[in-house]
């Protein structure tokens, strides 16, 4: 992974807590009453996606699935596929979306549509990062957590080949001069 080093901290451990549990907080009001199913987005949105858990004060119903655009660089292949699949059935269940960073939109937009084909009674989606300027599809984001610029990012999930999923803040990852 030579080439690149760490960059500045965009966004400190502190200010995702506090963000984290406003969007808890939003969940749990909005689906009082309905135990909705949380789909998280391996592996970036693992870390994440444990935070809000434990900031939702309702019942859910957790699951994963898996999708991969991108391979071990830092741009997308623009090619997206499912690499894992739900193990349980979200037809006529409320389904909330997490996923760490919205980019493109490919991504999301390929689950969201996968997704209902599955017939879920209502189908939201929660992203930790919006990265708005490289979206090349328009993405409804119902839970934001930050907006962020143009960088490559890594930390709380987030990773570049691997590397840096557990830093406890987000930051930017730069090329070496040359690269």
């Amino acid at each position: 992974m030579t080439g690149h080093r760490l960059g500045g901290v965009l966004i400190t451990q502190a200010q995702i807590a506090a963000r984290v549990r406003e969007l808890g907080e939003a969940v749990a009001r909005d689906y009082g009453g309905q135990d909705p199913v949380l789909v998280g987005v391996l592996t970036g949105a693992v870390v994440f996606l444990a935070d809000l858990i434990r900031a939702i004060a309702i019942p859910v119903t957790l699951d994963f699935i898996g999708v991969a655009s991108y391979g071990a660089g830092t741009g997308s292949s623009g090619v997206v596929r499912l690499t894992s699949d739900l193990s349980v059935s979200i037809e006529g269940r409320h389904v909330l979306i997490v996923e760490d960073i919205i980019d493109s939109g490919r991504t999301i937009n390929y689950l969201r549509r996968n997704l209902l084909t599955r017939r879920p009674r209502s189908l939201r989606l929660c992203a930790l990062l919006d990265k708005a300027e490289r979206r090349d599809e328009e993405v409804e984001i119902d839970y934001r957590g930050f907006s962020i610029p143009n960088h490559f990012v890594v930390g709380y999930g987030l990773d570049f080949g691997g590397l840096y999923r557990n830093l406890p803040y987000i930051a930017i990852l730069e090329s070496e001069p040359g690269e």
